[in-house]
């Protein structure tokens, strides 16, 4: 069912656009990366916008847990009832992650699948080519080779010493993407938490992903430097085009309305005294 749905199509996507892109690999990943972002834009969007209004309302957040410390169930209801209030689903950002994350693996796995080597692997490729595209099995093996750097192999070994280079592409351009992406904390003790989370996600996911980097294929880190910029680029051009903002931005968290003045009623003026005529 994977193979069927996900890696196979893939795998013959990867080779029409090296075919049609000059027998150029690192330029076939870099298109095919461009393709699958724009396919799962409306899962990322949604996924920030989710991020995005969770950061705001976490002052108001703090102040139901401090007023409902001691009642879990009120403190419960609280939460959903702000949820409800501002439109926004606590979970809506994990449904877009697990819809692009099988389109992740699946670039992944077409990536070092077309990049077969051995005998083995050669043939577990051309038996996932479809039979109505017979020009594609004439491409294998594909020419692996990129600025001196074989694409196939992982950094070190008979690679050049720049192949290095590709690793902090990876952990730079991942920092870059993290650090504009993450949301300004506010100055309250709700954020606390989560500015120590989300500072460690800032440093852990580039370094992870720089790792996979060094420990796999060389032609998997083409796929995370440009998937990283064009990360950069789109949430830098959905801000600018005001995409970004969310239903917490139109209403100011934490305030209340302040009350109708209230003025003092004014005393009836009293009816003017007769004055009568005293008779002799």
């Amino acid at each position: 069912m994977w193979d069927t749905l996900i890696l196979n199509p893939m795998t013959n996507l990867l080779l029409l656009l090296y075919q049609n892109l000059f027998n150029n690999f690192a330029l076939a990943v870099a298109v095919f990366t461009l393709i699958t972002r724009l396919i799962t834009l409306p899962f990322t969007m949604k996924q920030q916008r989710s991020a995005k209004m969770m950061q705001e309302l976490q002052p108001e957040l703090e102040k139901i847990k401090k007023k409902y410390a001691n009642d879990k169930e009120k403190l419960a209801q609280a939460q959903m009832e702000l949820y409800r209030q501002y439109n926004m689903n606590p979970l809506g950002g994990c449904l877009p992650l697990l819809l692009t994350f099988p389109i992740m693996i699946g670039l992944y796995q077409a990536i070092i699948t077309s990049l077969a080597s051995t005998p083995l692997q050669l043939l577990e490729l051309s038996q996932r080519l479809y039979a109505f595209l017979p020009q594609l099995t004439q491409l294998i093996p594909l020419n692996n080779q990129w600025l001196g750097i074989n694409l196939g192999q992982p950094p070190g070994g008979s690679q050049p010493w720049y192949a290095y280079a590709l690793i902090l592409l990876v952990v730079g351009t991942g920092y870059w993407q993290q650090k504009i992406m993450t949301p300004q904390s506010t100055n309250t003790q709700s954020s606390s938490q989560m500015a120590g989370m989300t500072q460690s996600m800032l440093y852990t996911m580039p370094l992870m992903f720089g790792f996979f980097a060094l420990s796999f294929a060389a032609g998997l880190s083409i796929y995370f430097i440009i998937s990283n910029l064009i990360g950069v680029l789109q949430y830098w051009g959905l801000s600018k085009l005001g995409m970004m903002g969310t239903s917490a931005d139109a209403v100011k968290v934490g305030t209340t309305p302040a009350p109708p003045p209230t003025t003092a009623p004014v005393p009836a003026a009293k009816p003017p005294k007769s004055k009568s005529k005293k008779r002799r």
